[in-house]
């Protein structure tokens, strides 16, 4: 079957091909497609594809990486496909887990009722790095707290799609989407046509609404949006200037900005512009340093009193990290059940808190065989991956986990799906996991897409960019199925 002839799906859950080899129903038309290709074709199609992104800039930073600041994000052209379906179940979960996260920080910060219901324990909150007292009292404009959401989704063998983790402060990836996606258009054309995949082009508009809905009254109809970026160093840096492009508001530095009259100002060639929302890229520790980190270059002094005062919004709110630690999200479908009575409808993938004894105790005796995460550490860092270790590896993590108990989850070694990925040799299986984007403004709204991260590495489930891994465009198709067969599928 053309470049899929020797393809194996092994044991592991493949979103393009059965495990007999042949084509999902609904991917056919792009298996067909790539093999009507030959060998020579389908590689100057990757190579254009990675062409385009050098000279577009789609960059990223790794940190004292001594090969160079900035990296082009590596790019597969074999896109992932979502059947509509599938996706329909994934959209009503991402939507009913964000409503509850939200009324859980909203909680957490005005009377703690979840907390005196014993429904999550009172020293997890007390201990959290991500908790700000100084967000105490704090009622953000029509009550949403968290406006951009990126959330980590991954698939088992079981076929079934699980959260992996929340990412509810500054979440990054997705002006890879939309660029991946202008290009993938260009590489398989007919297939994209013929399977109705659903476009991903509009997000800027829904980010400026969303925006421009948590505005203050006082701002009128067009309030003065900009987006905060720590500057040119940051790893997303690319990122915020492309967003302030496609909504076309001011990118600015915290040097750009001043606090007076209890209002933020927009310095300009013509003066003072007041400013009413403030899309921030900047952690929250970096945000004040009046309030938080007083040696902080990155943010704007007095700025914590003017969004209490409601004269300007920062989107998302500070303080939402509290929903985003790792310990908490064990929680969550407690949250989900006591906010909103229902069940989770996609489910957590099942987690050891180390600060809970009995549970550190099966975590010690099972390094081997499971993933132990630091609550507070993203992009694949202070992560042990237990059937890849090291004993020493084990070791070290053994003593952290004992030494601050808090600080450290684990969960067991899923099998990552996969997907058919273009290597230097021939088409493989690599992993993959998701990561959808959810705004929040007048409604709750999923992009019907989001980024797929793919492990290069042939055998290894980090897909994190600073790790090595690279993404793909994600295929969300049209969903024709009448409900009742969707909910047979979910």
């Amino acid at each position: 079957m053309g470049h899929f002839s020797d393809y194996q799906t092994k044991d592991f859950f493949d979103e393009l091909m059965k495990p007999n080899g042949k084509p999902r129903t609904l991917s056919m038309p792009l298996v067909e497609q790539i093999n009507a290709l030959s060998p020579k074709e389908l590689r100057r199609r990757q190579k254009a594809a990675e062409l385009a992104l050098y000279q577009q800039g789609i960059t990223f930073s790794v940190y004292g990486d001594k090969k160079g600041t900035e990296k082009i994000m590596p790019y597969d052209i074999i896109p992932r496909v979502v059947p509509g379906d599938e996706w329909r179940v994934l959209e009503k979960g991402l939507k009913q887990r964000i409503e509850a996260l939200n009324l859980f920080i909203d909680d957490i910060y005005n009377g703690q009722k979840i907390i005196k219901d014993k429904v999550v324990p009172k020293e997890l909150i007390a201990t959290s790095a991500c908790y700000l007292k100084q967000c105490k009292g704090i009622h953000p404009p029509k009550g949403v707290w968290i406006h951009i959401t990126g959330t980590d989704l991954v698939r088992h063998t079981d076929g079934n799609f699980y959260v992996l983790e929340d990412n509810l402060r500054c979440p990054s990836g997705i002006s890879y989407v939309l660029q991946n996606r202008a290009i993938q258009k260009r590489t398989f054309p007919q297939a994209f046509d013929t399977m109705k995949v659903r476009p991903v082009s509009d997000y800027g508009d829904y980010l400026y609404d969303t925006l421009r809905y948590i505005a203050p009254e006082s701002s009128g109809d067009k309030p003065n949006i900009i987006v905060l970026t720590p500057g040119i160093y940051n790893s997303a840096y690319y990122e915020h200037t492309f967003l302030a492009q496609q909504m076309g508001v001011t990118l600015a530095e915290g040097s750009d900005l001043v606090v007076a009259d209890d209002h933020v100002w927009l310095r300009t060639t013509r003066g003072l512009q007041k400013v009413d929302v403030i899309y921030r890229r900047i952690d929250d520790d970096f945000l004040d340093p009046k309030e938080f980190r007083k040696d902080s270059m990155l943010g704007v002094a007095g700025i914590m009193n003017c969004y209490r005062k409601g004269n300007v919004t920062l989107a998302n709110a500070p303080g939402t990290g509290i929903a985003d630690d790792k310990a908490v999200y064990a929680y969550v479908p407690q949250i989900i059940k006591y906010y909103l009575g229902e069940d989770a409808i996609i489910p957590n993938v099942p987690t050891f808190v180390c600060w809970d004894e009995k549970q550190r105790d099966h975590v010690l005796k099972n390094l081997k065989s499971l993933v132990v995460k630091a609550v507070n550490l993203s992009g694949g860092y202070g992560m042990l991956i237990g059937p890849q270790s090291t004993a020493a590896e084990r070791k070290i993590f053994a003593e952290r986990i004992k030494k601050n108990p808090r600080d450290y989850i684990a969960q067991p070694t899923l099998s990552l799906s996969r997907t058919p990925t273009l290597t230097p040799k021939s088409i493989e299986g690599r992993h993959v996991d998701f990561r959808p984007y959810i705004l929040y403004g007048e409604n709750i709204f999923v992009l019907p897409g989001g980024l797929t991260r793919v492990a290069l590495t042939k055998g290894s489930l980090v897909v994190n960019s600073s790790q090595g891994g690279g993404s793909k465009d994600t295929w969300v198709l049209e969903d024709d199925t009448p409900l009742s067969e969707a909910k047979r599928h979910a």
